[in-house]
């Protein structure tokens, strides 16, 4: 297999004592061109800039085009495509259950080990961050959200309600986790979900940009949107202060000198701003897409302003990690990846070129360390043409026929794939099933047409369900909770919750009508995002179950008023 000739172990063996911390940044839809280290005059970013010259800088640093893949390529070191992620929703974010995660590989090496912010690959446990090599998890599973002030989050499985702006608090948790945990080993993720949609943030940061006219502007100006770019930088400073805040902690606590630091982005920026001429945005497989800022600090080991012009991607951030803290990798499947470490130390005497790829459904770029093939056939030379404006496939038809056999390669051995998970019941106490997972039958419509963070409505007849695909692992009973809102003319509503043979109802006896909120806080049209309410618990009862596999189905058995409820959530907790 071509793909699998990185199969990477190293026996090195160290001390806990003498083992790095591991602290990784990772921003959501931030361009590589959101940074003044690269040269935008725009914004300031002066604590990523400095992180950038007191470690290495990558020249050329690749992710894939979406947020899940990139993650699943991050914590496993495997292309996502071999992972089980094929999409960013309605379960195909997970990734598989026989994937071992990074996490934990530096779990089993005795290293805490905590994440906090967006998750996004899979919500329901043994997805869940908790069971995939995390002791300690804050944030959300979901892809995105729709209100980033005092949210609805996930303190390990357990609803919580945040703590102020959503960014400020994911670094508030990861400090106080830095803190308890100063005097062992850790690993501290911090996947911030800005500057992804929705377009908030706190008047501190937006005062600066709120009537900017930015003098550096998308290549294509005309596609610019002005009132998203000023809110994307307004973003991007406050992932910078915070980031600042995560390095000062490291100072003050004596722990710079031995925490490996990582800052990186998920990929391109979501909408058309400055980014060095490159060609495409998110969700693009061309370089605007793919290629984001990445900088790597180790105070005494990698040597400052150290620049790294070998492509490299996310990867690679597993056995490089590993190399670091002597953990040996033991994978029965292929490690696409490969260390960093001999780059990052001046030891390398003999990097040879490879490929990086970028996939979508069934398009696939190849990436060697001066070509790109796009998934037309065309061929650019990016160390020259970093735009993409000129075809050289017909000048160079060798390298243009090797980087299409790689392409069709990896067609062949990952693509397509089909996927049918159900959703996992059982393997926790607690196990929620929001509607971003369930299906709506009849009229009963989705909040907004992005399923992340939505909610199911419209339910106005008994014509109408909800379904979730779910499988039972431990059979027992279970109580049915369904999170809801209910105006006083539906009072009196009878729903029921039926699951492998097994049917519990409950009539709704108490009104809650509760507003939408979120769009009030934007300051640029949030798009497909949906609105956000605040849900009440309500029990349908118990559930027998046996283990196995079957569907969850929420119906109506009496509708009194106009309608029926609203549905956030049905939660099946283990009694």
């Amino acid at each position: 297999m071509l793909f699998a000739q990185f199969i990477w172990a190293t026996s090195l063996q160290a001390e806990s004592r003498d083992r790095p911390n591991v602290v990784m940044i990772l921003t959501d839809d931030q361009g590589w061109g959101d940074l003044s280290v690269h040269g935008n005059k725009n914004i300031a970013t002066p604590n990523i800039d400095q992180l950038a010259k007191e470690g290495a800088s990558f020249d050329w640093f690749y992710v894939c085009h979406l947020c899940a893949p990139t993650r699943a390529e991050m914590l496993t070191g495997r292309f996502y495509a071999r992972t089980g992620v094929r999409g960013v929703s309605t379960g195909q974010e997970r990734l598989n259950l026989d994937e071992k995660t990074i996490a934990q590989y530096f779990q089993e090496a005795g290293y805490v080990t905590g994440a906090f912010g967006k998750w996004h690959n899979g919500m329901q446990h043994p997805y869940h961050p908790n069971a995939r090599g995390f002791d300690e998890y804050y944030g959300f599973c979901s892809g995105h959200w729709g209100h980033y002030f005092s949210p609805e989050l996930d303190h390990n499985n357990t609803l919580v309600r945040g703590d102020g702006y959503v960014t400020d608090d994911f670094t508030n948790h990861a400090i106080d986790f830095i803190e308890a945990n100063q005097d062992k080993p850790f690993f501290c993720y911090v996947p911030y979900c800005t500057p992804h949609s929705p377009m908030q943030v706190p008047d501190q940061f937006y005062d600066k940009f709120a009537d900017m006219d930015p003098t550096m502007k998308n290549r294509d100006p005309e596609k610019e949107q002005l009132g998203m770019t000023r809110v994307a930088l307004a973003m991007c400073e406050n992932v910078d202060w915070n980031v600042g805040r995560i390095l000062k902690k490291l100072d003050e606590l004596d722990l710079a000198k031995n925490t490996i630091v990582i800052y990186f982005a998920d990929n391109g920026p979501n909408s058309w701003r400055w980014n060095g001429d490159m060609k495409g945005r998110k969700g693009s497989l061309d370089e605007g897409g793919t290629r984001v800022p990445c900088f790597i600090r180790l105070p005494g080991t990698i040597k400052p302003e150290t620049q790294i012009t070998q492509i490299a991607g996310a990867v690679d951030f597993l056995p490089t990690l590993l190399d670091f803290a002597g953990i040996e990798a033991k994978s029965p499947k292929p490690i696409d990846g490969r260390s960093l470490k001999p780059l990052l130390t001046g030891q390398n005497t003999n990097w040879p070129d490879r490929t990086l790829i970028a996939s979508r459904n069934n398009q696939v770029s190849v990436r060697n360390q001066t070509y790109r093939l796009d998934n037309n056939g065309k061929l650019f030379n990016i160390l020259t043409d970093v735009g993409q404006r000129k075809d050289v496939s017909k000048e160079y038809p060798q390298v243009t026929r090797q980087l299409k056999r790689i392409a069709q390669q990896y067609r062949e051995e990952m693509l397509p794939r089909e996927d049918d998970r159900p959703f996992t019941v059982g393997y926790s106490q607690n196990t929620p099933l929001p509607a971003r997972d369930g299906v709506a039958h009849g009229e009963i419509k989705r909040s907004a047409p992005a399923p992340n963070c939505s909610y199911f409505t419209n339910w106005k007849t008994q014509n109408g369900t909800i379904t979730w695909d779910v499988e039972v692992g431990e059979p027992g009973q279970y109580e049915a909770v369904v999170y809801y809102t209910c105006p006083p003319e539906n009072l009196g509503v009878e729903v029921q919750a039926e699951l492998l043979g097994q049917k519990t109802s409950a009539t709704i006896n108490q009104v809650h009508n509760p507003q939408a909120y979120g769009p009030e806080r934007d300051r640029f049209n949030r798009g497909a995002e949906s609105p956000v309410k605040d849900f009440k618990p309500f029990s349908l009862g118990t559930l027998d179950l046996p283990q196995g596999r079957g569907t969850l189905t929420l119906s109506a058995l009496k509708i009194p008023g106009d309608g029926a409820i609203e549905v956030r959530y049905v939660w099946l907790n283990r009694k």
